[in-house]
């Protein structure tokens, strides 16, 4: 093989490789956004499960909604074990 064959087939994988890359990128890029789709639900819970929850969020520096989507990913996880 002579240095243009050579030359060549590295010029081609090499392109090969940036599509790779490309379509890696576009399907990460659609994983997040299917992850940032969130559903939403009414929940009614007890003051007092929604206070204990509130205090628990505040000390883990969550937000009420970030802390009870936390618990139920725990338990989904657990319950998948």
């Amino acid at each position: 093989m002579d240095l243009d064959q050579k030359e060549k087939k590295l010029q081609e994988r090499q392109q090969r490789l940036a599509q790779l890359e490309q379509e890696i990128l576009e399907k990460e890029k659609a994983l997040k956004l299917k992850e940032k789709q969130k559903k939403q639900l009414i929940l009614r819970l007890p003051a007092s499960l929604w206070q204990d929850i509130a205090i628990w969020a505040e000390e883990d520096l969550r937000s009420i909604n970030s802390q009870i989507e936390y618990i139920l990913k725990q338990a989904v996880n657990q319950h998948k074990k």
